[in-house]
């Protein structure tokens, strides 16, 4: 029941106290650095325990940050959603910081692939232009539409964002491009088709932090008629540009570690290098499934955790509305 614990790094050095054990405090990413050791103060004993550093924390989210990268290579897309939830639950970074901090990740992963896609000639760039723009403008309205919502409430969305990824992987590639291909004058013809997807994936990009990959690619098969392969490519693509928008919404309503953000990039795309790679020798459906499955997991782990984020989201509106409505009646009477 009672554990002997020496403290160290106090104001009494060498002390040795029968103390109870108490659990240490959740360490976070900002306090590691400020501290490596939780401090409890019992009766006037100081009583402190080693805490994660600061130092193994940072490795740790740099190793899931090559995670990602090898995902997001093996797969061709879909591993960069696990980027926020490795940032809010591992890093401890809040969620509208971690959502923001994606966006460059997913970007910059997304257009080094889209490079490799094109040499390949998988990339049809005006398709990408026509749709990525009109994703660009949806993407900088999610992240300014985000201030209007709390942290839990975007975890909440993207679960379900997650849920639907992995429904779209458990699928499999059945999409097929229905009649002939669409042409530059065709695709111009269909904007009004394709407006309102690309700027619902945009919008959602800029809200949750994902790129959307498993929405734009049924699009630009089933919309504009690109073969499966070049789909893939030109959504990198798209990814890329409303990745950049929805991280230049953020600029100014968030603070960032920019070295910490390099960093943890730079390892993402390293590790999609190399799953790049090995996706040749690996078989896709089966690593599709697995995944899909972890991600229905990871996705009822974020809902549970953010089980109360609407209810607290809808009190909160509830208690404005009584304040603005105080503040109305107060003129009134004086």
């Amino acid at each position: 029941m009672f554990a002997p614990k020496c403290h160290r790094g106090g104001s009494v050095r060498g002390l040795c106290s029968q103390a109870p054990s108490l659990p240490a405090k959740k360490s976070t990413l900002a306090n590691d650095a400020k501290s490596n050791y939780s401090t409890i103060s019992l009766n006037s004993i100081v009583v402190s325990r080693p805490a994660p550093t600061a130092a193994s924390v940072i490795l740790l989210g740099f190793a899931h940050a090559a995670l990602i990268g090898l995902t997001l290579g093996l797969l061709g897309g879909g591993g960069s959603i696990l980027t926020v939830p490795v940032l809010v639950y591992v890093l401890g970074f809040p969620a509208k910081t971690a959502i923001a901090m994606s966006l460059p990740v997913v970007g910059v992963t997304s257009l080094i692939s889209a490079g490799f896609h094109w040499k390949l000639g998988n990339v049809r760039v005006q398709t990408a232009l026509l749709f990525g723009v009109l994703a660009m403008i949806g993407s900088f309205a999610g992240a300014k539409l985000s201030v209007f919502l709390s942290g839990g409430v975007q975890l909440t969305l993207l679960a379900v964002v997650m849920l639907g990824a992995a429904a779209s992987m458990l699928r499999g590639n059945r999409l097929k491009a229905n009649g002939d291909e669409v042409d530059a004058t065709s695709l111009r013809r269909r904007f009004a088709t394709l407006a309102p997807v690309a700027l619902a994936v945009g919008v959602l990009t800029g809200l949750v932090g994902i790129g959307g990959g498993f929405l734009v690619v049924p699009a630009l098969v089933l919309l504009a008629r690109v073969p499966m392969r070049q789909a893939v490519g030109t959504s990198l693509l798209v990814i890329a540009m409303n990745s950049a928008s929805g991280f230049i919404g953020y600029l100014g309503t968030v603070q960032f570690d920019w070295g910490f953000l390099s960093v943890f990039t730079a390892i993402a795309v390293a590790g999609a290098l190399v799953g790049t790679a090995l996706a040749s020798r690996v078989p896709q459906a089966a690593l599709k499934r697995a995944f899909a499955v972890f991600l229905v997991i990871l996705a009822v782990f974020v809902l549970y955790k953010n089980r109360n984020a609407l209810r607290q989201s809808e009190s909160s509106a509830t208690r404005q509305r009584l304040s603005r409505g105080h503040s109305d009646v107060l003129p009134a009477l004086l």
